[in-house]
């Protein structure tokens, strides 16, 4: 059932579903779903030392969108959804500075509403962290 009333807590939900999903298979099985809904999505694994994999982290966020055709292949598409991730990661950086990652940036748009989720496990010794971070940015629905 195609909704057109989706807002952005709708659409931050749907790339929170996709970014929790623990494998392939569960992740196309979430995108088949959302996209019964209008809800175009994609999902990336990354991991590595937090500083230095925040360049890669986003670049694989804008890389994944533009090939899944979430924003299009233009600056002003590139810019959201790097916008959008690098601000999911500002919220869990106080968590992470200093420790390796791993885990799943989750996107999905909907008309205007943009979403990158970042959900991650920090490795401290043996023991794991979880932390997740969201951001919503808005996009002409044509773009």
């Amino acid at each position: 059932m195609l909704d057109d009333k989706h807002t952005s807590i709708d659409i931050g939900r749907a790339a929170l579903k996709i970014a929790i999903t623990s494998n392939r298979t569960e992740e196309q099985l979430v995108k088949e779903e959302l996209a019964l809904q209008g809800i175009r999505s994609t999902a990336v694994d990354f991991g590595g030392e937090f500083i230095q994999s925040i360049v890669k982290i986003v670049e694989r966020a804008v890389v994944a969108a533009q090939r899944q055709g979430i924003v299009t292949s233009t600056h002003v598409g590139a810019g959201a959804v790097a916008g959008a991730a690098h601000e999911a990661l500002e919220q869990v950086k106080v968590k992470a500075i200093g420790c390796n990652v791993g885990g799943k940036i989750g996107i999905a748009r909907f008309d205007e509403h943009l979403c990158v989720a970042i959900f991650m496990g920090v490795g401290v010794l043996n023991l794991n962290e979880l932390c997740v971070g969201l951001a919503h940015r808005s996009l002409d629905k044509v773009e």
